[in-house]
């Protein structure tokens, strides 16, 4: 997304791995989607889908660049038994912008994915859609703006300069007792993060928000993705969650 910042491409797939490898060494399986040369974004595979209760609503992405990932994600479940596929009639780019907690599936909006894309969730996922205003174009996913702690206790942490007055409020409502990130940390894309409801993984730089995660009882760990963050992304950009 900046083309002055050349990515160093050996040690943007060293970082990569790195994360890939931390996911392993605290537990979880990783199933690798294979690259397609045609299709460099495909590193983000948090955009490709949304999984909630084994049923997979996939994206259909807002730029031609990206069209073609949409295929990809479907031949990946497919070839693995997924049965429950929804290919969508409006656009939406998966994990970028739905955010999935106990409750709710938080919906992102403004930038990217389109409002006509929330009913369509709710349909196809039953479960209730909240859908939120991003109104600052650097947070132009919700994952670059909210992420979820612990879906289980609907424990989040949020950047609120991202969000229209109305989302802010809503927010508020919905979450009293978030995380509310500063500035410095959620431009260094440190709500860009993974939580396994203990352990939180964000890039390394947003150091304000470690010391508040470690209040609430979870364990950060930093990451550093910073060839990838060239990109427009970060942990969960490069994270997609399989929900059975």
């Amino acid at each position: 997304m900046d083309p002055a910042k050349p990515v160093d491409l050996p040690l943007a797939i060293t970082q990569w791995e790195d994360l890939r490898d931390r996911y392993r060494s605290l537990g979880h399986t990783v199933e690798l989607l294979e690259p397609r040369p045609e299709l460099p974004d495909m590193v983000f595979a948090a955009n490709g889908a949304t999984v909630v209760d084994g049923r997979v609503l996939l994206a259909r992405f807002a730029h031609r660049e990206r069209e073609g990932e949409a295929a990809a994600h479907l031949d990946w479940f497919r070839s693995h038994g997924w049965t429950r596929v929804h290919e969508p009639l409006h656009i939406n780019e998966g994990e970028g912008d739905f955010a999935v907690t106990s409750s709710y599936v938080l919906a992102g909006r403004g930038f990217r994915s389109s409002p006509l894309s929330h009913g369509e969730a709710q349909e196809f996922f039953g479960r209730p859609v909240i859908g939120l205003d991003l109104v600052d174009p650097r947070y132009y996913h919700l994952d670059t703006a909210l992420c979820v702690l612990d879906d289980a206790a609907d424990d989040v942490m949020y950047y609120p300069g991202a969000f229209s007055p109305g989302s802010r409020a809503a927010l508020a409502r919905l979450f009293p007792d978030a995380l509310v990130a500063r500035e410095p940390d959620a431009a260094a894309l440190g709500l860009n993060a993974v939580s396994d409801g203990r352990h939180v993984l964000l890039p390394q730089a947003a150091l304000g928000l470690y010391e508040p995660l470690r209040d609430r009882g979870y364990e950060p760990i930093g990451m550093d993705l910073g060839e990838l963050l060239k990109g427009g992304g970060s942990v969960k950009c490069c994270t997609q969650e399989l929900r059975l």
